[in-house]
């Protein structure tokens, strides 16, 4: 592999690393030489997945913490460093949906649940925002360091029944452009932080939209191909080549950018 793309020996910190995204990125990067330390509110789950990367060659850890939870995140913080001396990228992978918050066809804004609508929001933006101050600090500190943001196909036009999720997500695409000039102004060209969007893919979170009981791909589905140029859902795994660019030495120029990993959804005006 072309250096300027590795990340061999870096220690890279996952949010929500034992979700589908998260730990499909963590077994990726142990593949090719990272550390991926798993930060996660389950102790038996990402316990799990760092004897899963470990016991196929790689190198993890895990670190149990709440997100949105600045006390367990500061102490996390000091205990990586303790251990491992640095934090060289974060990759902002918690989030999602929250039940409550998806609306039903038949359902009105009108009809949500605030409560529903603070979750989404808090789990989807703060979830990002307090990790990212968090651990970026000590990135700043040591004048060098990559953030991974992921945001949404959401955020580029209005897509039903997500309200919550949609506004979160937009959240974040800004949140990324400011935090990448507060951190080169400020501390360095050394410290980058940037965000994929990725397109459409069928996980557990969403698979009851997507799919119709009997297997058959749902009509939001048929939408959704419909305004997809690759005309297919993408495959999870697809999301890791722009994760480790962004963590690389290939991208030392780039911050403050959004990258679309979606099949051509986003360029595409559906005429």
């Amino acid at each position: 592999m072309n250096e300027l793309f590795s990340v061999k020996d870096q220690i890279i910190l996952i949010t929500g690393g034992y979700g589908v995204l998260g730990s499909n990125v963590a077994k990726y990067l142990a593949t090719q030489g990272a550390t991926s330390i798993i930060i996660g509110r389950s102790e038996q789950k990402g316990q799990a997945l760092m004897k899963t990367i470990e016991s196929s060659g790689g190198k993890a850890d895990f670190f149990q913490s709440d997100v949105l939870d600045v006390k367990s995140l500061s102490k996390n913080n000091d205990a990586i460093i303790m251990k491992y001396g640095r934090i060289d990228a974060l990759v902002n992978v918690a989030g999602g949906n929250v039940k409550g918050a998806t609306l039903t066809p038949e359902q009105s804004i009108f009809d949500m649940k605030l409560a529903d609508w603070d979750k989404v929001v808090d789990l989807n933006l703060n979830g990002t925002v307090y990790p990212t101050l968090i651990f970026g600090k000590t990135m700043a500190t040591r004048g060098k360091g990559s953030v991974v943001n992921i945001t949404s196909m959401a955020t580029y036009s209005a897509i039903t029944r997500v309200l919550g999720y949609s506004v979160a997500k937009t959240g974040i695409s800004s949140f990324t452009q400011w935090m990448a000039m507060e951190m080169a102004l400020k501390f360095g060209d050394k410290i980058r932080v940037n965000a994929i969007a990725p397109g459409f893919f069928i996980g557990e979170q969403n698979k009851g939209v997507l799919v119709n009981p009997d297997g058959s791909l749902s009509e939001r589905s048929r939408k959704i191909l419909t305004k997809t140029p690759m005309k297919r859902f993408g495959n999870i795994s697809e999301l890791n080549g722009a994760v480790q660019f962004l963590c690389s030495e290939a991208a030392s120029f780039i911050t403050g950018a959004i990258i679309p990993v979606d099949g051509g959804f986003s360029s595409f005006s559906g005429i």
